[in-house]
């Protein structure tokens, strides 16, 4: 989404209510910006087309500054789940040896597209283990917002003394949402993806973890349009989602906004950084 800082406020103040707008008036905003929303591509993992529209705050520890900072002292790295390849592409310097896995064709080939020319290798893979490579390929193993992290295969395919650097999603991430239109969830369903969960099985997996930081974060749609591209972008948090099937809150909702400002949800994030042990091979060393 649109990058805020994390202690800034929102980046465009909400232009408020319509007065003397008629209900009509209101109804016909409303199927243009579901109509726009609707007919947007939404393959890759970029969200700029949220710009004006959506906020969220970013993580302070700035998860594509620090990737970019391993990547460049990494001899062979593999990025998770990598999407359309955005963030590894946003990388200044990337090793010698550079591998990401994608699931979803369309992000197949626009990662391929994308990081090729970078000397990166796409490989179509189902995010299912195990992962396609042999034990100890990787000296640092990255992914930004991984749906599952297979903690063993991470560690199987980490080199001894290599590392794994993931953000992640926090627990009840933009449930706001989620619950606007689903209902209240069960205690298991919020409490997933706890990050004391993520440490407990990335030890149990014979990691190391050297950093582990959860932050809540101020996420703001500014219209409905944004609600519908986000929902439909982002497939797993409303599962089924469409505009026609929930037409009545998506409208219900879009009066709410124009009336009231906003839709104010908090998204969960947190960083982990473990650790193989052991120390590098002899020949890798040497390569430093």
């Amino acid at each position: 989404m649109p990058e805020q800082s994390p202690s800034s406020g929102p980046t465009r103040s909400f232009p408020g209510s319509f007065p003397g707008s008629s209900s009509a008036d209101s109804d016909e905003r409303f199927e243009a910006l579901v109509r726009e929303a609707g007919a947007v591509s939404v393959d890759g993992w970029d969200f700029s087309w949220l710009d004006g529209r959506a906020t969220e705050q970013r993580p302070s520890w700035g998860y594509a500054r620090a990737m970019a900072d391993r990547l460049a002292r990494a001899h062979a790295a593999l990025d998770i789940q990598t999407g359309g390849g955005e963030v590894l592409a946003s990388a200044p310097k990337l090793p010698r040896l550079t591998v990401a896995t994608e699931s979803w064709p369309p992000n197949v080939a626009r990662a391929t597209a994308l990081l090729h020319p970078l000397g990166a290798v796409v490989v179509a893979d189902p995010d299912e283990p195990p992962l396609p490579f042999g034990d100890g390929a990787f000296d640092l193993v990255v992914s930004r917002h991984p749906v599952t992290t297979w903690w063993e295969e991470i560690a199987r395919v980490l080199a001894p003394g290599g590392t794994y650097f993931s953000q992640q999603v926090g627990p009840a991430s933009v449930f706001e949402l989620v619950e606007y239109f689903l209902g209240p969830q069960p205690p298991e369903v919020r409490g997933a993806r706890d990050p004391g969960e993520a440490r407990a099985a990335a030890e149990a997996a014979g990691l190391d973890v050297v950093d582990l930081r959860p932050e809540r974060l101020r996420t703001e749609f500014l219209d409905i349009g944004a609600v519908v591209y986000f929902l439909r972008k982002v497939i797993w948090m409303v599962p089924g989602f469409t505009v026609e099937r929930h037409r009545p809150q998506l409208l219900a909702l879009h009066r709410k906004i124009e009336a009231e400002g906003p839709f104010v949800a908090t998204t969960t994030r947190f960083l982990i950084e473990a650790r193989k042990p052991g120390t590098f091979p002899p020949a890798v060393r040497r390569t430093a």
